[in-house]
């Protein structure tokens, strides 16, 4: 990834925790300069690859997590994990990164008042909107990778009338 960056200074790449080599995928690209997308995954990849049980999916983006935000590298951390928020919270005040040294990223219409609350904290907030031909399945993956992200999207729904 560095030799593209002096070509393409805005590359970043995406890291899924649910996959066993994550961590380590993450001490390598938390250099200064990287840009790095941290989600769950919801891809089904084989066990020998990837965490099954979804707490073994959340301690791994605990732990790439920390990683990234002590690292010299630009975070972007995709989740709407209340747990997970809490945790990026903390891990910026340990680090000293403050609300702007890297960004929380979540899809339209999934929590939308928490959204509207790390933004009143100064936090940078990407909010995702899936567009194109195949936006149909990109959004049913992000619900079906957590039951309850349907929860959230039909109370957002019901909410906007």
């Amino acid at each position: 990834m560095r030799d593209l960056r002096s070509d393409y200074p805005d590359l970043g790449c995406v890291i899924q925790s649910q996959l066993r080599r994550s961590t380590a995928d993450c001490r390598a690209l938390a250099y200064a300069g990287s840009r790095v997308r941290l989600c769950k995954g919801a891809y089904d990849a084989p066990e020998e690859a990837a965490f099954r049980a979804r707490a073994e999916v959340d301690r791994s983006y605990a732990r790439c997590l920390r990683i990234l935000m002590a690292g010299a590298g630009y975070p972007m951390l995709a989740t709407h994990d209340p747990r997970l928020i809490r945790i990026t919270a903390a891990q910026a005040v340990l680090t000293g990164r403050g609300s702007t040294g890297f960004e929380y990223q979540m899809l339209y219409g999934i929590r939308p008042a928490e959204q509207r609350r790390l933004a009143a904290t100064g936090a940078k907030v990407r909010i995702y909107l899936p567009y194109g031909r195949d936006w149909y399945g990109y959004l049913v993956r992000r619900l079906a990778e957590r039951p309850a992200n349907l929860a959230f999207f039909l109370r957002s729904l019901a909410s906007h009338r």
